[in-house]
């Protein structure tokens, strides 16, 4: 694998998977009862039709429970957007836990992102169930906090990686994940989705495909200091080869070629993605 920039060129990553991590059979009844309250959140009609939608590509319930959340954690969920997951994640642990977003920065050129951290904030303020939510800010080679240093029990990401990526540089990246470094406890849990580029395949074609080689997440991850604890297949799609005319956007739901080859394209589904779960160690 060739990094971005060069570095880290002798890095050996290894791709199996890395024992359970605290796994067991035996559920609590805490643990029990937070999983029925994550399904009941991820069913409820408070959430879009839209969004509802999509819970079949993108599994919320399942990835979500591979994280290990709990409705009493501190968490912070990274680009959040139009608030897919904070729907589900809002309503989750407003009770007894704490949720940032980190959004797009406040003070930025970028017309979209003014539009998007805008129509985000005007939701924290008008709907009941994002009425705790706390929104901070977050670019990949920002200095801002996401969260209080130390204050957080799980960091979420999904499919930002290649943003990150295609915009920067492999220093922008591993600042990225420093930040969520920095803001998590020792021993807080890292959760990344991004859509999975083969590792077989030219490392050029992350630079605008828009998938991600599962090995560089890892490698960035490892650089600033996670162990990987474990990875699934919950996100997987095999009937996506990662080969389309404008990248992952040629699928659902973007379907960036309009009426041409669509019903190919939803045929495959939404992209093939990876998903991993990082520690920040104790010690």
């Amino acid at each position: 694998m060739t990094l971005k920039s060069g570095m880290l060129t002798s890095l050996v990553v290894s791709l199996t998977v890395v024992g359970l991590w605290g796994c067991s059979n035996d559920q609590s009844p805490q643990s029990v009862e937070a999983t029925d309250s994550l399904a009941t959140v991820v069913a409820s009609t408070d959430r879009s039709d839209a969004n509802r939608a999509r819970d079949d590509y993108r599994h919320p319930l399942e990835t979500l429970q591979f994280f290990g959340i709990t409705p009493d954690m501190t968490v912070v969920e990274i680009s959040p957007g139009g608030g897919w997951y904070t729907e589900i994640l809002a309503p989750y642990l407003k009770q007894q836990g704490t949720l940032y977003a980190a959004h797009f920065p406040s003070e930025t050129n970028s017309e979209f992102y003014q539009r998007s951290r805008a129509r985000f904030v005007e939701r924290v303020a008008t709907d009941a169930n994002f009425s705790k939510v706390i929104v901070t800010e977050f670019s990949p080679a920002g200095t801002k906090l996401i969260a209080p240093a130390n204050s957080t029990d799980l960091v979420l990401t999904f499919r930002n990686l290649h943003n990150w990526y295609m915009g920067g540089s492999d220093e922008a990246v591993q600042q990225a994940f420093r930040q969520f470094y920095d803001a998590l406890k020792p021993g807080g849990v890292l959760g990344v989705v991004d859509h999975r580029l083969p590792e077989t395949r030219p490392d050029a074609d992350m630079e605008n495909t828009g998938y991600m080689k599962e090995s560089y997440a890892i490698a960035m991850a490892e650089a600033v200091g996670f162990e990987l604890a474990e990875r699934s297949e919950i996100n997987a799609n095999p009937n996506d080869n990662a080969d389309h005319p404008r990248g992952v956007w040629t699928l659902p739901p973007t379907l960036r070629l309009g009426d041409e080859n669509r019903d190919d394209y939803l045929a495959i589904g939404e992209s093939d993605r990876f998903t991993l779960k990082f520690v920040k160690p104790k010690n």
